[in-house]
């Protein structure tokens, strides 16, 4: 696909962002305030680089947050696994995925936070690493470090692309705009065929489509002594996870709680915010609702009389679904499209989930069409699910079980998406190490 020159308003974009500089450091200091900026760190935002960058070829890899990081892990490993001597880096720009980014990037990868999209930053910020190949995952485009990226002749893969029916709307809106920024792209790969085909509309004149990467990831990592003392802890009692919840999922699941705890002595409702830093706000409502709530970041230990445990941690999701046989899935009563039902379907979890999937829209198409999952209409009805489940374990069983063989089955994206990648790399790339 050939690039088009900057039309006009990338370059009023970037007269934009360059307005918009004097404020930076302000928007900086209250994103930080706000626990969403790391101190120590701040600088990476502004292009510069903490890290010094190793010799040798190396592929720059961006994913938004944590679920779009957790995608790449196996990428990641088999891209430094193919090529000797290759290093990873990978940007994000969250406090939360940079800190499991820390713990799980295999040997030979590195994570920093993406630069704010100025022009100045965006520079700093490629002299440093000079990346032979960049690489964005899923639908976060920052319009300067695209397009000077490709002015310097970096290759650039859209991979696992992901287009919202909202976001291609949106983009709609700009079609010259996103038109110009997809012909940068040398490569295009979706998810799924419904991006796939809005990239299209969009202006990408030739789209692949190897599978979803989400699919192909590893089970969630788990401390083992922890599962041990929840499982101590809930032994002989009835439970259920309601998982990465939004503002309003929380009070459904504590209304479904209180409507089934009659019928079921004992019952605890797991509930794992999206955002670990609600938890306060979130265990102040459910104690105003009667409810007794033990809170994981308190230290809080679940007792005979505990109702609600509050898993309001960072990277623990594979402890609670270990925890958990019945799993609702998050951002599907409201309006933020759905989370990752990979996830709870590789530990062994029932789904149940509201109506709302766009982000993952053909996932849960494919879930409920293998009898995989179950649908609600609205918070209303998570008591009768979820009632349902937790008094017959066969219909649980079966739900996992059809879950668990949609997960497994090998897509083969990893492999596709790697086999591309490798073609865009230049053979035999060498760099010197920082300047």
């Amino acid at each position: 696909m050939k690039a088009k020159p900057r039309s006009a308003a990338l370059v009023a974009y970037k007269a934009l962002t360059h307005a918009l500089a004097p404020a930076v450091p302000y928007f900086l200091a209250r994103r930080e305030a706000r626990g969403k900026e790391e101190a120590a760190r701040v600088s990476e935002r502004l292009g510069v680089s903490s890290l010094a960058r190793p010799e040798g070829p190396l592929v720059w890899l961006h994913a938004a947050s944590i679920g779009e990081s957790l995608s790449i892990l196996p990428l990641t490993e088999r891209l430094i696994a193919a090529v000797p001597g290759l290093h990873v880096l990978v940007t994000t720009g969250t406090v939360t995925s940079a800190r499991l980014m820390a713990e799980r990037l295999p040997s030979g990868a590195v994570h920093q936070f993406v630069p704010l999209d100025h022009p100045d930053y965006c520079t700093r910020f490629l002299d440093h690493w000079r990346p032979d190949l960049a690489v964005w995952v899923e639908s976060e485009f920052w319009p300067n470090l695209i397009i000077l990226a490709h002015e310097r002749g970096v290759p650039l893969a859209l991979v696992n692309a992901r287009i919202t029916k909202r976001s291609w709307r949106s983009w709609k809106r700009a079609p010259a705009f996103i038109a110009n920024l997809l012909s940068r792209f040398r490569l295009l790969m979706a998810q799924d065929r419904a991006s796939a085909e809005r990239l299209r509309d969009l202006g990408a004149a030739h789209v692949e489509e190897p599978g979803n990467l989400k699919h192909d990831a590893a089970p969630l990592e788990h401390d083992a002594a922890a599962l041990a003392h929840l499982r101590a802890a809930t032994a002989g009692r009835p439970l259920w996870l309601a998982s990465n919840t939004h503002e309003g999922e929380e009070r459904a699941a504590a209304e479904a709680h209180l409507a089934l705890a009659p019928a079921h002595p004992g019952l605890l409702t797991v509930i794992v915010p999206r955002h670990p830093a609600r938890g306060a706000a979130i265990a102040a409502e459910l104690a105003a609702m009667g409810l007794a709530v033990a809170r994981r970041s308190s230290g809080d230990d679940i007792g005979p009389d505990t109702q609600i445990y509050l898993g309001d941690t960072l990277g623990e999701m594979g402890l609670f679904y270990n925890l958990s046989g019945i799993a609702f899935i998050g951002g599907t009563l409201g309006a933020q499209g759905g989370h990752n039902p990979f996830e709870a379907a590789r530990l062994d979890c029932a789904l149940v989930t509201g109506p709302s999937d766009f982000n993952f829209a053909e996932a849960y198409a494919a879930f409920e069409k293998g009898g995989a999952m179950l649908r609600i209409a609205d918070g209303t009805a998570l008591p009768v699910t979820i009632g349902r489940l937790l008094d017959n374990e066969t219909e649980r069983q079966r739900l996992c079980r059809a879950a668990f063989e949609i997960v497994n089955a090998d897509s083969g994206a990893t492999d596709r998406a790697l086999a591309a990648l490798l073609r865009l790399l230049p053979q035999g790339a060498e760099r010197s190490g920082d300047a």
